[in-house]
């Protein structure tokens, strides 16, 4: 990963997020349950919110100042995977195992750019949306065995 300048790295997450706000709210729409729907539309939300973050980074500075850091346990799922293509009309697991593989690809990515960046206030943008990616992951994984679960594995 190589970018020319600060600007283009944000453009570059910024179309990310955006890819997932897409991505969500299609998921959301063949979601089974009204609960899974619901889970789903909201990330689709927080990945908006991303974008929003990245693309007026300079106005949101001060709200980096009020994020509170915790830490989030990798259950590590995804881990043990292969990715997949998405296929319209996929089974309910399978859109859960394709979600956690996108979790986990933007884990990493922020990640990467958080070790790239030099500046204090980047670092800390890219140290949050690490830790907003790792959530969204866990919460997947954890929908994922709940589910896997109730049919019998």
């Amino acid at each position: 990963m190589d970018f020319a300048s600060f600007d283009n790295i944000i453009s570059f997450a910024a179309d990310k997020e955006k890819e997932a706000v897409e991505f969500y709210d299609g998921l959301a729409k063949q979601a089974p349950n009204t609960g899974a729907k619901e889970l789903l539309q909201g990330f689709a939300r927080e990945e908006e919110k991303h974008y929003k973050m990245l693309k007026e980074f300079e106005i949101n500075k001060p709200k980096l100042d009020e994020y509170k850091f915790k830490w989030i346990t990798d259950i590590k799922r995804s881990d043990y995977l292969v990715d997949a293509p998405y296929d319209k009309g996929m089974g309910y697991p399978d859109l859960l195992r394709l979600a956690m593989k996108r979790e986990e690809a933007s884990l990493k990515l922020y990640n990467e750019l958080l070790e790239k960046a030099e500046k204090q206030d980047i670092k800390k943008l890219f140290k949050m949306l690490c830790q907003e990616e790792a959530g969204h992951k866990q919460k997947l994984e954890t929908m994922y065995d709940d589910y896997m679960a109730k049919q019998g594995d």
